[in-house]
């Protein structure tokens, strides 16, 4: 029998450089989460953990380097919430549904890093993903879901990327209103009543009854 042995190819110097990039960006992070864009500059990103802007620029080569990696591990973070919720199991519909509310719910309790990963006022690059981005595992992920749906006779038949892309579409509309608007959904007279878990509950049901045979 032959025994694999995983062999770290990492020298010291790489597990340290991996280390301190791994600091900087949670030390932005928590600046972000509290102030937005607007709080992060790289000096003060430097006195945060004692470093000169000069090193800092050794790992970044400019805040929007920086940007770019805090989207990816807020993108990651998204995705094991998913992957937690998919573990759950159930049947489609509750699946489908549960991995839903993990999407707005991750959005709302991060609204800063959501919307500087869809909405940061910046024309937004055309989509062309491979098969490692996050947003691609993403999407398969939500494919699956919609093609075990149609196997099992839940969901009708329809295109499973065309759906995909409509239900996430509609996600996005809901979790950016939950995040970017000031009062929602409670701010209109008479919607005093109105719950944040209410709409949640009717989008997600709203989304399957379309999907439904």
């Amino acid at each position: 029998m032959t025994v694999e042995i995983a062999i770290d190819d990492d020298t010291p110097a790489d597990r340290r450089r991996r280390k301190v990039r791994d600091a900087i960006i949670d030390a932005a992070e928590v600046i972000f989460s509290a102030e937005g864009e607007e709080g992060i500059s790289m000096r003060r990103l430097a006195e945060s953990i004692d470093y000169s802007p000069a090193a800092i620029y050794k790992y970044f080569s400019s805040k929007d380097d920086l940007f770019e990696a805090i989207r990816d591990t807020f993108f990651e973070r998204l995705m094991e919430r998913i992957h937690g919720a998919q573990l759950e199991g159930g049947n489609t519909s509750s699946l489908c549904a549960r991995c839903m509310r993990a999407y707005i719910e991750t959005g709302m309790e991060e609204p800063n890093h959501y919307m500087m990963a869809f909405s940061s006022g910046k024309k937004i690059a055309p989509h062309l993903h491979d098969e490692q981005d996050v947003a691609f595992q993403a999407e398969h992920a939500l494919v699956g879901m919609i093609q075990a749906g149609m196997a099992e006779g839940v969901f009708r038949k329809i295109d499973p990327k065309v759906a995909s892309k409509s239900v996430w579409a509609s996600l996005h509309g809901l979790t950016t209103l939950m995040v970017s608007m000031e009062g929602f959904p409670t701010g209109m007279p008479g919607s005093e009543h109105v719950t944040a878990e209410a709409v949640i509950d009717f989008h997600t049901d709203t989304i399957l009854r379309g999907l439904k045979a």
